[in-house]
């Protein structure tokens, strides 16, 4: 399990593409592999991989399989690379930001960046059905950063954007700064937001039947949708 509480930044150092198969060595901070062993975990923008190898006191080796390239923005590194990096969270930890498993749900676009004084406000194009999980004040791991959504907007296909905010801290501990607009980022949706959302939607479908496509054209005729219908009142908080 992971925190979302980016730890570092590291440097991709070397790559080597085998068939079905990605092998990488991290660069990492100072003192962030201090007691790292082959088989721990580290969250690696939001992916959660295991050490294959040590190099040295501040570089480990990671393979990635095809599935998880397919998945993630990991197939677009390249020597020189920069990614988030967090260790798996020790029992008794402080959870600083959510729960994360580090598996990767689904590549967004980052649409739009705004720089207020002091501020940076990314606004990322989700793609259908994962809208349906994101709410206004919720919580979401964009490549592995528990981030709070300040703003949300579902469209009736079920994609949509929402917008994080970012302090200068998040920038100087993260790799957002590098990023630019059309880049693809790592979205982990909130588990337990969406564990409600399915569980109220089985419940509509249940219940409802042969009803439920009058009900979604009476919601869509308000400018609503069932995932609106869905959406908790208060959202769950770890």
């Amino acid at each position: 399990m992971f925190t979302g509480i980016v730890q570092g930044i590291a440097h991709v150092a070397r790559v080597n593409d085998r068939p079905g198969l990605r092998s990488f060595r991290l660069q990492f901070p100072p003192g962030f592999a201090d007691g790292l062993a082959i088989g721990a975990s580290v969250a690696v923008d939001g992916t959660c991989l295991t050490v294959t190898a040590l190099q040295g006191s501040d570089a480990a080796d990671f393979d990635v399989m095809q599935q998880s390239l397919a998945l993630t923005t990991l197939a677009a590194l390249r020597e020189g690379s920069r990614v988030n990096v967090e260790r798996a969270a020790r029992d008794g930890a402080e959870i600083g930001g959510h729960p994360l498993s580090g598996h990767v749900d689904v590549m967004a676009q980052l649409a739009q960046m705004r720089r207020p004084e002091n501020n940076c406000v990314l606004r990322i194009v989700v793609p259908a059905p994962w809208m349906r999980y994101v709410f206004a004040k919720g919580y979401i791991a964009v490549n592995g950063a528990s981030l709070t959504v300040a703003e949300a907007q579902r469209e009736r296909d079920g994609s949509g954007w929402f917008e994080v905010w970012l302090i200068p801290e998040t920038l100087r501990m993260t790799t957002f700064g590098d990023k630019a607009e059309g880049d693809a980022l790592n979205l982990e949706i909130e588990r337990s937001t969406q564990v409600f959302v399915d569980t109220v939607r089985s419940a509509i479908d249940e219940r409802l039947g042969p009803l439920l496509p009058l009900l979604e054209g009476l919601l869509q005729q308000q400018g609503k949708s069932l995932d609106e219908l869905a959406a908790p009142t208060t959202l769950p908080r770890t």
